[in-house]
């Protein structure tokens, strides 16, 4: 039952992700090739690779992630806060900074990790970054050998679903339908690697970043029917 689970063991997470490169002519030819091959399904009758790649962050092989933004809940007597921050820099330095704060705050058998759409994208997409890096897997992404009942991720979208697997269901449409402020005010993730590479604003990314985060964790207290977090109990931690 959701309700048995403490929220201060509760990692919420969100990863935004662009194309490995800004154009598809700085590919190499071999992975010119293998992009072909991996979206010839994908792509409209006509499209090209070029014309395609602007979607290649979508794939762990071809993209890469700018920004990992994470959250969690703090209590002190009555007093409930909501604590995000976010992990920025070359992608080696993100995997590694957020692979510390699971492993000293995160790796007790009481720790469960949160998202949404997070067992289809944002896990493993982390979890193929950092083999790709060499970058040890912190225990709560290491899956293998596990029996489902034992991986400590919760998904939202999952939860939603109530067993029915026939559909997709976004975050805004989520947090549209249940009452909560929308993440998605101002760019959506199709957005981020022109935001990324043409804008080169990364603090517009992180703060979309981190509107997702919050707004995961707000699905999950309505799914356990407690009160919304207002402005006052969020902190943004540098």
């Amino acid at each position: 039952m959701l309700e048995k689970i403490r929220l201060d063991n509760i990692l919420f997470l969100d990863i935004e992700t662009v194309p490995e490169q800004e154009a598809f002519d700085a590919l190499d030819e071999e992975t010119q090739k293998l992009f072909d091959l991996k979206t010839q399904y994908q792509r409209r009758d006509g499209e090209t690779p070029e014309e395609f790649y602007e979607r290649a962050g979508i794939w762990a092989e071809f993209g890469k992630i700018v920004c990992l933004s994470a959250g969690f809940f703090t209590f002190k007597g009555d007093i409930r806060h909501f604590r995000v921050t976010s992990f920025i820099g070359d992608e080696p330095k993100i995997l590694r900074d957020f692979n510390n704060l699971v492993n000293n705050h995160f790796s007790q058998p009481q720790h469960i990790m949160c998202g949404h759409n997070a067992k289809e994208f944002d896990f493993p997409f982390l979890v193929r970054r950092m083999v790709i890096h060499g970058i040890p897997l912190p225990n709560k992404l290491n899956l293998f050998g596990k029996k489902p009942w034992e991986v400590p991720h919760l998904d939202t979208m999952e939860l939603w679903k109530f067993g029915d697997y026939k559909s997709f269901t976004s975050l805004k449409l989520l947090t549209k339908i249940l009452g909560i402020p929308s993440p998605k005010d101002d760019i959506d993730g199709s957005e981020v690697g022109h935001v990324y590479y043409v804008e080169k604003d990364i603090d517009r990314i992180v703060t979309y970043c981190e509107k997702d985060v919050i707004a995961v964790a707000q699905i999950l207290l309505r799914f356990r029917r407690e009160d919304l977090l207002i402005e006052d109990e969020i902190i943004h931690v540098i």
